[in-house]
């Protein structure tokens, strides 16, 4: 019976091969995961009373004024109006990446109304 056979050197190309993929599979679920818990990111004028609120549709998770959230359904500048009229105004809110400027800082800031 004829079995095939790899030389070392083939043996070797397949399994890191193999551990190439595996670890990108991994890698790409993590960044999948952070993305989720981390699409939204606002730093708070005052640490909110509990470390979790719900505001906007999503849950938000705070360690001190620093506050993370997954992706809601509705555009960033509604997410951060909702979350200043839950926990008070934000010096700064970050959606999927784009940090706001100062001129949609203030428009959400001034949502509270």
């Amino acid at each position: 019976m004829n079995a095939l056979r790899l030389s070392p050197l083939q043996h070797f190309a397949s399994m890191a091969g193999a551990i190439v993929i595996v670890a990108s599979l991994f890698a790409g679920a993590a960044a999948t995961a952070q993305t989720r818990a981390g699409f939204y990111s606002a730093t708070l004028n005052a640490a909110p009373a509990e470390p979790r609120t719900v505001a906007g549709g999503v849950v938000w998770a705070c360690e001190g004024t620093n506050c993370t959230a997954p992706r809601g359904t509705s555009r960033p500048g509604v997410i951060c109006g909702r979350l200043v009229r839950e926990l008070g105004p934000v010096t700064s809110f970050t959606a999927n990446g784009e940090t706001f400027d100062a001129e949609a800082l203030a428009r959400c800031n001034q949502s509270a109304g």
